[in-house]
């Protein structure tokens, strides 16, 4: 088997191992909505995808994973919020690999990646949100674009903003992070 097909297979089985965690992490926090709703557990998988397999696995994944969750363990609910997830998780994914291939390889600019890709994916959703609810015939306001995404997300931002660069960081260390060889 040739590199480029090797390194395909490889970044292939880690998406699927963060397919797996998009499904499996929400049922730490499915108990208690409120709690899975400010941590996002579905996010990190879908960014860390990014980082390691690149922004179209990263989009494929983000936008499969809530669909995906919804059919097999009804949660989220379909429509409109996995509809409006799908968007906004391929964005996050897309964004990470995208903007972390772009920028410079110094750790600081992890950081930066996740943070433009956060803002970036938010705005996806914002912008789905509010195409929804007009559909819908039901109003979508800025207070509560600002709520959903990121009021009542800000444990979750923290938390990813903490512990996806220590992940990267450590993949990077032991030489896994496959998007530095691309």
């Amino acid at each position: 088997m040739n590199a480029k097909n090797k390194t395909f297979l490889i970044r292939l089985a880690a998406a699927g191992l963060c397919l797996a965690l998009c499904w499996l992490l929400p049922l730490l926090t499915g108990q208690i909505p409120e709690i899975g709703n400010m941590l996002n557990p579905m996010h990190f998988p879908v960014i860390l995808c990014g980082f390691f397999s690149g922004p179209w696995f990263g989009l494929v994944l983000g936008f499969l994973a809530p669909l995906t969750r919804s059919l097999i363990f009804g949660m989220p609910v379909l429509f409109p919020t996995a509809f409006a997830m799908a968007f906004e998780l391929a964005a996050y994914g897309a964004l990470t690999g995208l903007l972390y291939r772009l920028f410079p390889k110094k750790n600081g600019y992890l950081y930066l990646t996740q943070i433009l890709a956060m803002i970036g994916g938010r705005l996806v959703w914002g912008l789905v949100q509010f195409l929804l609810m007009a559909a819908g015939k039901t109003e979508f306001s800025f207070t509560a674009f600002l709520a959903g995404a990121f009021t009542n997300a800000i444990p979750g931002i923290v938390l990813q903003i903490i512990i996806i660069p220590l992940l990267v960081l450590a993949l990077k260390k032991a030489r896994l992070l496959l998007a530095d060889r691309a």
